[in-house]
C-alpha cells in the first residue's frame, strides 16, 4: 500500500500546458516496484484511462485521445511520476487521478490498481 497526491491542476485557456506530479510515500517500499497510471473523470462520465507507466519508466501506454499531447514520465529518485499535458483542449477538463500497482506492467483498467490519489482538478476553459 502506498500514499499518493497529486498537485498541478488548475484552470488553463485552450492549447496551454500543465504539469501534473503525483508524490508517493508511506508504502514500506521504494517507489520504483509500482506501476503507475494516470485516469481522469468528468462530471457525468466514467473514469477514463490517460496514460500508464512502468517501473522503471522504460515503456508506456496513451489512450489515444491524448496520445501526442500528453506525455507521463517519472523519478523514482524522487517518488513522482508526471504528466505533461500540452495543447490542452475543453474536453480535457477532469479530475485527474494517480493510481499505482505493485506489478511491473502497463495496467489500462481502473479496476486493476490498487491505490488512488485524491484527485486533482484540471479544467479547460477560456
Amino acid at each position: 500500500q502506498v500514499q499518493l497526491v497529486e498537485s498541478g491542476g488548475g484552470l488553463v485557456q485552450p492549447g496551454g500546458s500543465l504539469r501534473l506530479s503525483c508524490a508517493a510515500s508511506g508504502s514500506g517500499h521504494t517507489f520504483s516496484i509500482y506501476s503507475m497510471a494516470w485516469f481522469r473523470q468528468a462530471p457525468g462520465k466514467e473514469r477514463e484511462f490517460v496514460s500508464a507507466i512502468t517501473t522503471s519508466g522504460t515503456a508506456t501506454s496513451y489512450a489515444a485521445s491524448v496520445r501526442g499531447r500528453f506525455t507521463i514520465s517519472r523519478d523514482n529518485a524522487k517518488n513522482t511520476v508526471y504528466l505533461q499535458m500540452n495543447s490542452l483542449k475543453p474536453e480535457d477538463t477532469a479530475v485527474y487521478y494517480c493510481a499505482a500497482k505493485n506489478i511491473n506492467g502497463l495496467f489500462i483498467a481502473a479496476s486493476q490498481h490498487d491505490d488512488w490519489g485524491q484527485g486533482t482538478q484540471v479544467t479547460v476553459s477560456s
